[in-house]
């Protein structure tokens, strides 16, 4: 599948067999997935459709009812001259030529040669034109060029007609070509994750194929080798290359309890990892998977020329017939005005305006992926250049994500006592603040007991039983709900949150044990993708379940306006509130932002968030930026400048064209070149969105 055309002809077309269902294409990896029922259509049966419009189906799996077999990598392209397309323009091509040296000594001889050039060029086009027609897709582009083509040939303009199917096929090849650039990127990637893996057994390290590694079991990277796998280091210390995973230019460093990237290479130590993530579900795999979201949801500019061009085409088809029939009835000559209809047949094509929107769109996510910005859809990335206001969560979003505990004041027992119920508590809390107690507890060397019946409030406290105690670490908001707090504590709790720190107090029951204060600092980066996203039109806000005093403190030095002490259903009402002002992208990383990830105009997750986030999410930023919701709103902006070019491009030169043809200047083979030559100038735009980058390097 060359174009955008394809793709959608493949999926309409299967679309109307008896018993598929779900029919999904992925142009970036050349694949066809659909639910079929063979009691209504036969796989034969629909291979053999496939086949007669063009493409030859192979099997790439079978899979079981029980178990979904893996996914196969696309298949490598072959050098243009040795595919079917390449061979047809070199033969065709190499007749033209003959056929032109032959009519100066023997015209007759010459003739027949372009007729023979022409049914060449044409036969394919004509099969697969039947082929769609019989499927229901009546007026398609491959009608179009057969009826020029052969009309041609009856009006006795051969050496046209052959001209014309000659250009189109080079135009065709041309779309392939481009289109194999725009899957370099998908098939790199599949490329990243080495096929075998040293595994650490008992017996020693063995190779073993990477997909069967299982979590918690370990391996052993060697300097300059590949990450089998996502996982966590558990000895060794070296640095990693993430750039073709993230996008992260700079080696970072990895040690004992450091996560990595499978497809990262190692540098210049050996690391024993243990995987965290099996194969089918590494971040290489989750990006491949984006991207084929990516494909599945279309621009809606996209939809629009698509529900354009199921009138427009047969509309085309109508006036050529009007412009060839109705001169020649009011007395014109009828050679001259078939030519003509002729012409607007080629000029009509609407290849380059079909092709105009998704090949913008293919390059941009394409561009951004390699930048360590996953967009999941062509629709998302039309509205990141249109939104009006950015909307960030604190804590692991414009902060670190890595709070510590500054502060310990013990109501009743130990420190040490009171931050080790705390630690039991939070122990399988994915909070960043939860994490931040544990790893306190780990420091000091406590004996962290085992909790049961743990349960979370989202914004206001987790809860546990621990050693027969039913005891929650909860917000002072929280807190002050279920029992009125003592003055000089509320005091105290308002005096650090003052500072800038965050306060959570461990409860038994509803009666203070102990107050924690801890802190995180802003990324290094956040002052910095405030400003650019100013500079860019776009009002930056941090909506956060901090306290006011808290987030005022991060949001003041920041420079950016602040809603604090929100609870998840708060930010999904203040998301809705924005969206009635204008467009709204989120930014968050955690459970209690996947709310407002969905209802945001556009949903973006920080690449170290929550797998609820990135899934809920409809963009991720891999790097852990926040400079990059800047690189994002800059990278869809270029995509839509890219798309109003293209459109222009396609629009101006048919128009130019149906104009010089209605006045008898253009012939058929300079028509054919409204077309092909259009084609040509919007994927040659498209694809220097392969080169963005962004205006400031990310900080």
């Amino acid at each position: 599948m060359d174009c955008a055309n394809c793709v959608q002809k493949v999926e309409r077309l299967m679309a109307t067999l008896p018993g598929a269902a779900e029919v999904r294409t992925s142009f970036a990896r050349q694949t066809l997935d659909l639910h079929l029922n063979e009691t209504q259509t036969s796989r034969a049966a629909l291979e053999g459709h496939l086949r007669s419009l063009g493409y030859q189906p192979t099997l790439l799996h079978s899979a079981g009812p029980e178990q979904a077999a893996p996914r196969s990598p696309a298949p490598v392209p072959r050098p243009w001259f040795a595919t079917a397309q390449g061979r047809l323009v070199l033969a065709s091509g190499a007749l033209l030529t003959a056929a032109w040296a032959l009519s100066f000594a023997a015209p007759a001889w010459g003739t027949a040669g372009f007729i023979a050039a022409t049914l060449l060029g044409t036969w394919p086009l004509a099969r697969a034109a039947w082929a769609s027609a019989r499927l229901g897709d009546l007026f398609s582009i491959n009608l179009l060029v057969t009826l020029a083509a052969l009309g041609a040939v009856a009006i006795g303009e051969a050496a046209e007609g052959a001209v014309v199917v000659f250009f189109f096929a080079i135009g065709e090849l041309l779309e392939g070509v481009a289109a194999g650039r725009a899957r370099e990127g998908i098939r790199a990637l599949t490329a990243l994750t080495p096929r075998t893996a040293q595994l650490v057994t008992s017996e020693g390290v063995r190779e073993v194929p990477a997909e069967t590694v299982r979590v918690s079991q370990t391996v052993q990277v060697v300097p300059g080798a590949r990450m089998p796998v996502d996982g966590t280091v558990v000895s060794g210390l070296s640095s990693a290359d993430e750039s073709q995973v993230t996008g992260e230019s700079i080696p970072v460093l990895k040690e004992a309890g450091a996560a990595v990237y499978a497809g990262s290479i190692n540098g210049d130590g050996v690391l024993t990892v243990r995987a965290e993530r099996e194969a089918h579900d590494n971040t290489l795999a989750r990006i491949l998977h984006l991207v084929e979201e990516a494909e599945a949801s279309r621009a809606p500019t996209a939809r629009l020329i698509e529900r354009f061009s199921r009138v427009y085409t047969p509309g085309v088809v109508l006036v050529s017939a009007l412009v060839a029939v109705v001169p020649p009835l009011l007395g014109a000559a009828w050679s001259e005005w078939l030519y003509r209809g002729l012409s607007l047949l080629l000029i009509g094509c609407p290849c380059a305006l079909v092709l105009s929107v998704p090949a913008a769109i293919t390059s941009g996510l394409s561009a951004g992926a390699r930048r360590g910005l996953l967009v999941k859809g062509g629709a998302a990335l039309e509205k990141l250049g249109t939104v009006k206001t950015v909307a960030f969560d604190k804590t692991g979003t414009l902060t670190v994500g890595t709070p510590q505990v500054t502060g310990l004041r013990t109501l009743t027992g130990t420190d040490d006592e009171t931050l080790r119920l705390a630690a039991a508590v939070e122990a399988g809390s994915a909070h960043p603040l939860g994490r931040a107690i544990v790893a306190e507890a780990a420091r000091r060397g406590l004996q962290v007991p085992a909790a049961q019946d743990a349960r979370a409030l989202p914004g206001r406290a987790v809860g546990a039983v621990v050693e027969g105690r039913t005891l929650s670490v909860a917000s002072p908001r929280h807190a002050a709900e279920l029992a009125p707090l003592a003055a000089d504590l509320t005091r105290e709790i308002e005096a650090l949150e003052g500072q800038g720190q965050t306060v959570v107090l461990l409860l038994d029951g509803t009666a203070p044990l102990a107050l924690l204060a801890l802190r995180d600092e802003p990324r290094p980066d956040a002052q910095a993708a405030v400003s650019r996203l100013r500079a860019l039109g776009v009002q930056p806000l941090m909506l956060t379940g901090d306290n006011a005093r808290t987030g005022q403190a991060i949001a003041f030095g920041l420079g950016l306006a602040v809603q604090a002490g929100l609870l998840p259903e708060d930010k999904l009402r203040a998301v809705q509130t924005l969206r009635e002002q204008g467009g709204v992208a989120f930014v968050g990383d955690g459970i209690n932002d996947a709310p407002a990830l969905a209802q945001a105009d556009v949903g973006v997750a920080m690449g170290g968030g929550t797998d609820v986030a990135l899934d809920t999410a409809d963009a991720a930023l891999l790097r852990g930026r926040v400079s990059g919701a800047a690189d994002l709103i800059e990278l869809s902006r270029a995509v839509l400048g890219n798309i109003r070019v293209n459109v222009a491009i396609a629009l101006g030169l048919k128009a130019a064209f149906l104009v010089t043809t209605l006045l008898g200047i253009t012939n058929l083979w300079m028509a054919v070149l409204a077309d092909t030559g259009a084609t040509a100038l919007v994927t040659a735009n498209a694809l220097r969105l392969l080169r963005w980058a962004p205006r400031k390097a990310s900080q």
